[in-house]
Formats: structure tokens, C-alpha cells, sequence
């Protein structure tokens, strides 16, 4: 058995998140406290007692959910992984997780991304419409021929992809897609045009940032979300990262690299069962599961 770690992005956050895990592991109390200082905010109270409202802010969600997972994994993942991948902010949590960054330099890398997307959100009217069950390459036309910035910034499943752009370009998109015959396209609830060339000035906020953070060779492969491909190379591995602000996850490809690399268990870190549920679409061979699947 070949055991493939993965860990979810932005999105699967909810009120209370974390406390649990830290009344039952002292180890998830000591990642949040410690969290908490090198943030220099209470992000600890944000996550137990904060509302919806409060947990969508990306200044909180983003490192929220990186310590989530990360503490999870810290606590409760008896195997070593065979390989680790994240989507979108994930990829995050999977590099700390390998031993590429440090819990610590990870963390302040979330936070500093968020802030740098939060501003760049702030430029333009823009958000992202989940296109399914329909024709991929044929959305990828329909995005190629509008004048509005305007992509396909997640591959998602066969069945799921993420266009992402300014509204206007979003809105000429949905009235094309749908004389095309695309019945299912779903606004999701985010900040801006992730994924996309409109999170240039991001890339460039955060370009400093992550070219000072000292990069190691994972324990493992990891399957970056720029390339789909495995790498244990720093300067690799830092060079996709920065790529990765304004280039298209591409998670179905990752995932096929991934089985096709021997991965047959794939065990999802983090709040809820959005990648599980990808992957299955995926390949309905691979076993998929929860790392909250295995303990009490």
C-alpha cells in the first residue's frame, strides 16, 4: 500500500475548528499556541469561537486552515507518507508536513499570502463560478475567446473545473457557457479572482517573501499544483509555489501523476471530504479516506 497525504484549501473552514483537537492531543494545543505567537494575533480564538463571518475573513481562513491540517497530521497520522499534495493554500500544509519548510516559516508564508490576495481582491470586481459536468476543453475555448481576463484556474475533477476572472468577464462567460449547453455553474463564496493573471500583484507581494524562506528536500515527493509533477528539489519546489498565485491548480492531472506513481490510498488532512470526493470522480479505484477515519 502506497499512502498519498492531501490536503484541502480554502473553503472547508467551520466555527469551532480545532477544538476539539486540542482537548484531545496536548501536542494540537501546543501548534496553536504557538501559532498564536508567531502571528502576533489570537488566531487560536478565531477558530473556537468565531462565527461564519468571522472565519471567511482570508487574513484568518487561510492560516486557520493550514494549522488545522497541520496539527491533525502532526497528531494523528501514524504511516509516512509515500508522496503529499495540496490544493491551492493545501499545497501549503503539504510542504510543511514533508519537511520542506518549518511549521513556522510555513505559517508566516500562509498568512503573508493571504494578505498579499486580500489586497490584490481589493483592485477589482472579480470571483471564480465552478463549471460541472460538462465539456472541459470546450470552457477552456469559451474563456480563451472573451476580451475580460478571464480562465480556467482549477481542474478540479474530469467532471469539475473553476473558472476564475473579473465579473464582467465571469458574466459574458456564464451566458456562453450556457447557450453552449452547460447546465451547472455555481458561484463560490471567495474574495476574488484566485488562480488566475489577475493575482499578478500578489505574486509580486509575495515573491520577496517566499525567495528569503529557506526551502529543504521533503522527506517525500510532492505533487505541486503548477506542474501536476513530483519534486523533492528546493529550488524547484520554491519556483512552483511562487508560480502557483496566478497559474491554474491542476489537481485532476496531480492525482492521476500520483496513482500513476503507485499512490492506491489516498488520506485526506482537514475539514471535510472535498478531495476525497474529487479524487473518486477521479479514479473510482483508489481507496479514499479521512485521517479522522482512523481515530476516536
Amino acid at each position: 500500500m502506497s499512502i498519498a497525504y492531501v490536503f484541502p484549501g480554502q473553503g472547508s473552514q467551520f466555527p469551532g475548528m480545532g477544538l476539539e483537537l486540542c482537548k484531545r492531543y496536548p501536542l494540537a494545543k501546543r501548534l496553536f499556541d504557538q501559532a498564536d505567537e508567531v502571528l502576533g494575533f489570537p488566531l487560536s480564538e478565531s477558530m473556537f469561537h468565531g462565527s461564519d463571518e468571522d472565519l471567511v475573513a482570508t487574513r484568518v481562513t487561510q492560516p486557520a486552515l493550514f494549522l488545522y491540517a497541520y496539527a491533525a497530521y502532526q497528531c494523528m497520522a501514524e504511516l509516512p507518507p509515500a508522496m503529499v499534495a495540496g490544493h491551492s493554500l493545501g499545497e501549503f500544509t503539504a510542504l510543511a508536513v514533508s519537511g520542506a519548510v518549518t511549521f513556522e516559516e510555513a505559517l508566516q508564508l500562509v498568512l503573508q499570502r493571504a494578505e498579499a490576495m486580500y489586497q490584490c481582491c481589493l483592485q477589482c470586481s472579480s470571483g471564480m463560478q465552478a463549471v460541472l459536468k460538462f465539456d472541459i476543453q470546450k470552457v477552456e475555448e469559451i474563456c480563451q475567446d472573451i476580451t475580460d481576463e478571464v480562465v480556467v484556474a482549477n481542474y478540479n475533477s474530469p467532471q469539475q473545473v473553476v473558472i476564475s476572472g473579473t465579473m464582467a468577464g465571469l458574466q459574458l462567460a456564464i451566458e456562453r457557457l450556457k447557450a453552449a449547453g452547460a447546465r451547472f455553474i455555481i458561484p463560490l463564496k471567495v474574495g476574488g479572482a484566485f488562480h488566475s493573471p489577475l493575482m499578478k500583484p500578489a505574486q509580486q507581494l509575495l515573491a520577496d517573501a517566499i525567495r528569503k524562506t529557506s526551502f529543504q528536500q521533503p522527506v517525500c515527493p510532492i505533487y505541486q499544483n503548477v506542474t501536476a509533477q513530483p519534486s523533492q528539489d528546493p529550488d524547484t519546489i520554491r519556483h512552483n509555489l511562487l508560480d502557483q498565485i496566478d497559474h491554474p491548480v491542476l489537481w485532476t492531472q496531480s492525482v492521476r501523476n500520483m496513482i500513476r506513481d503507485g499512490a492506491d490510498f489516498f488520506v485526506e488532512v482537514g475539514p471535510g471530504n472535498t478531495l476525497q470526493n474529487l479524487i473518486k470522480r477521479t479514479d473510482t479505484k483508489v481507496i479514499t479516506k479521512s485521517i479522522f477515519d482512523f481515530k476516536v
